[in-house]
């Protein structure tokens, strides 16, 4: 049993210092923020994320994990401290790293032993020396301690399996006793390990996420071509995804990323990369494409039903992803405040998000099923890929709209079977049948 404080209680602190906590450590969580720490205590979970709530009764009642607002109790024991807060985007696309800042600084004022300093957050290259430094800056007096880079790779929806699960642990630091000693903590999820320089490490990460970022932009132009061409993209993606150099993940065309992620993350590496003298044009050209896509959707709405003005636009999903309750970049969310600005009534139904959707977006009419959400709409845009999406009586919704038309961002739909319902159908790359809905009318 290793002690580990981890700093940050969001998406990816939680879901770290629970698991952790479920792999036999005793973990104390540590936040700022006094409500959700309190919540915390009260078995309240400050995000939807599936089977996290049941790790963290399971570790709080084992007395493996708890939680506090408190550095010197969190860093009492600690042997490793994860920092696992935000790293929003600054005014540039730069990663705002306060936060980051504010961790540093409060370790060092009560660092009292040594520790080994993890930064799990996604942070810009160098960051970690730049950690390394304010610890020394802020300590009462000189302690010995060591700065390892084990970026996250956890998606949104499928976290707690993406931990238990990792494809691989990328470890960097300057101090390869204390890599191997993070290596150590991660040996029990039996993932490759890579252990590199604190840079390198941090370069992963951004890499990482722009290249699937960019596999999302790829397959959306090729989408677009497709309809131009007539050519059924979902088609195209199963005879690319056979040649093992390509492969099918993160080939599905839709309205786009989204996220806390990519977006932020796309942006901060081509911040990096000018103000370092080089010229991104690949990442300027997926930012681009990502955010046309969004603009596709209400193109085709404008082609279906003209002036949009005064019309009844349902929105199907709005959580940026399904299996989460995020509405952060949410493409659903970007759409519905095009859609608001051309006059359009907006209304909006999601398994999960509908509570920060009615607080941040008080214009979206909140539905109480799908089905209600049809009532007298002039149009269903799918925007979010939730499976209990795909199993509604299509037949009822279409009775319910004023107007069959169905413009589904996400592919969920056979079109031939809902143009036998009499539906309008307009996917993503669906060219051939997009092509015989114009000719029928």
């Amino acid at each position: 049993m290793k002690n580990i404080t981890v700093i940050g209680v969001g998406y990816v602190g939680l879901v770290t210092g629970a698991c952790f906590a479920d792999l036999g450590n005793r973990v104390v969580a540590i936040d700022i923020n006094e409500m959700r720490i309190e919540n915390l205590k009260r078995g309240i979970m400050p995000i939807y994320e599936p089977g996290l709530k049941e790790i963290v009764e399971r570790n709080v009642k084992a007395e493996r994990l708890s939680f506090t607002t408190d550095y010197l109790e969190a860093l009492r024991d600690a042997e490793f401290v994860f920092i696992c807060v935000g790293t929003p985007e600054g005014v540039d696309g730069e990663a705002d790293l306060k936060y980051v800042r504010m961790a540093a600084e409060s370790i060092a004022k009560v660092m009292d032993h040594e520790m080994i300093i993890v930064n799990k957050s996604t942070v810009p290259v160098g960051t970690g020396d730049w950690v390394a430094n304010i610890i020394r800056e802020h300590q009462p007096r000189p302690i010995p301690f060591a700065v390892v880079s084990c970026p996250e790779f956890l998606r949104e929806g499928s976290a707690v399996r993406d931990f238990f699960n990792p494809d691989r642990t990328v470890l960097g630091s300057m101090d390869r006793e204390a890599a191997n000693k993070v290596a150590q903590l991660h040996l029990p999820l039996r993932a490759p390990i890579v252990i590199t320089d604190l840079r390198t490490a941090e370069m992963i990460k951004y890499a990482s996420n722009a290249f699937l970022a960019t596999r999302i932009s790829f397959i959306n132009e090729i989408a677009n071509i497709c309809e131009a061409l007539g050519a059924d993209v979902k088609e195209v993606v199963q005879g690319m995804g056979y040649d093992k150099r390509i492969g099918h993940h993160f080939l599905e065309p839709g309205v786009g990323y989204g996220g806390s992620c990519f977006p932020k993350d796309v942006k901060a590496l081509a911040y990096m990369a000018q103000v370092h003298g080089t010229n991104p044009e690949l990442l300027h050209a997926v930012m681009g494409i990502n955010q046309m896509q969004r603009k596709q959707i209400v193109i085709k709405l404008q082609d279906l039903l003209g002036d949009l003005s005064g019309k009844i636009i349902a929105l199907l999903g709005l959580a940026f992803k399904e299996n989460t309750d995020d509405i952060r970049v949410s493409p659903a969310l970007e759409i519905a405040e095009m859609l608001h600005d051309l006059g359009a009534i907006v209304r909006g139904y999601d398994p999960a998000a509908m509570a920060h959707v009615a607080r941040a977006y008080p214009f979206v009419q909140l539905a109480a099923d799908p089905y209600d959400l049809a009532q007298g709409c002039d149009a269903v845009v799918v925007a979010t890929p939730w499976n209990e999406f795909k199993a509604l009586d299509m037949e009822r919704i279409g009775a319910a709209m004023r107007q069959k038309v169905i413009v589904d961002g996400r592919n969920l739909y056979d079109p031939e079977r809902l143009k036998a319902l009499g539906f309008i159908y307009r996917g993503v790359g669906r060219g051939y049948n997009g092509a015989l809905n114009s000719h029928n009318g």
